[in-house]
C-alpha cells in the first residue's frame, strides 16, 4: 500500500493467570495499559525509538498474527461509486487525492484475484492493535506530527502478535517493548521537545486508555 520509511519491532514479555491461580479482581476488560519507560538507541543504520507500555487484560485477547487479515481485521478499504465499482485512478472524482502510496494501490489482490488496475483505497484501523501519535511542544502548546500527511504518507501504528493462540479467555499482564525504526528521527525532530500518546486494542475491538509519555528530546533519552 504505502512506502515506509520505518520498522516495528515489539518484544512482549507476559504472565499468565490461569489453571488453579486467580489473577487480581481489578483485571479489566478492557486492555488497561501503564508508561514503563522511553529510549532512542542510535546505529550505523536506522535508529530506534522505543517504548515500553505495562499492560493487564482479564481476557488475554490480545495480539494478532499473520493469519488474521479478514474483516474486521482486513488492511484496506476499497473506495467504490454509487454503482459499486471500484474507483481507479483514470476514473477518479474530483475530490479524490492526487496519486501517493497511501491512498492508492497498484494492481493489488483482491479474493485472490489481481486488478490491473489503480484503486483509491482508505485504510482499516482496526487492522492495528497499537496507535502511536506524535505530538511536539512549541510555545508551551503541543501539535501533532501527523505522519499521514504529505511528504510521508505513512504511520507509526502497527501490530503485535498474539499472546495467547488458544482462545479460551485467560488473564494476563506483562510489558510492551515497542521499537520503531527510521533513518529520519534526527533529520526530522533535531532538538524538538516530544510527546507520544499510545493506545492498544484487543481482538474485540476494545481500545485501551491513552498513555502520554513524558516531553521528551531525543538527546535526552539517548542510550
Amino acid at each position: 500500500m504505502k512506502l515506509k520509511n520505518h520498522y516495528i519491532i515489539v518484544l512482549i514479555i507476559l504472565s499468565v493467570w490461569g489453571g488453579c491461580i486467580s489473577p487480581p479482581d481489578d483485571f479489566p476488560t478492557i486492555p488497561d495499559i501503564s508508561f514503563n519507560n522511553m529510549e532512542f538507541v542510535q546505529a550505523s543504520g536506522a535508529d530506534s525509538l522505543i517504548i515500553t507500555l505495562n499492560f493487564r487484560d482479564a481476557e488475554g485477547d490480545l495480539g494478532l498474527n499473520a493469519r488474521d487479515l479478514f474483516p474486521p481485521f482486513n488492511e484496506l478499504n476499497y473506495l467504490t461509486d454509487d454503482e459499486g465499482n471500484f474507483i481507479t485512478y483514470s476514473n477518479r472524482p474530483d475530490d479524490a487525492p492526487s496519486f501517493n502510496n497511501r491512498d492508492w494501490v497498484i494492481f493489488p489482490l483482491i479474493n485472490n484475484v489481481e486488478i490491473e488496475d489503480t484503486l483509491w483505497v482508505s485504510e482499516n484501523e482496526d487492522y492495528y492493535n497499537i496507535f502511536v501519535k506524535f505530538f511536539i511542544k512549541r510555545g508551551g502548546n503541543y501539535t501533532e506530527f501527523k505522519w499521514s500527511d504529505p511528504p510521508y504518507f505513512t504511520t507509526f501504528n502497527g501490530r503485535f502478535p498474539r499472546m495467547l493462540e488458544e482462545e479460551r479467555g485467560r488473564a494476563i499482564e506483562g510489558n510492551i517493548r515497542y521499537s520503531m525504526l527510521s533513518l529520519g528521527w534526527n533529520s526530522i525532530f533535531r532538538t524538538d521537545t516530544l510527546r507520544l500518546e499510545l493506545q492498544v486494542q484487543d481482538r474485540a475491538l476494545n481500545r485501551s486508555n491513552v498513555v502520554t509519555t513524558p516531553d521528551f528530546t531525543l538527546a535526552q533519552i539517548e542510550r
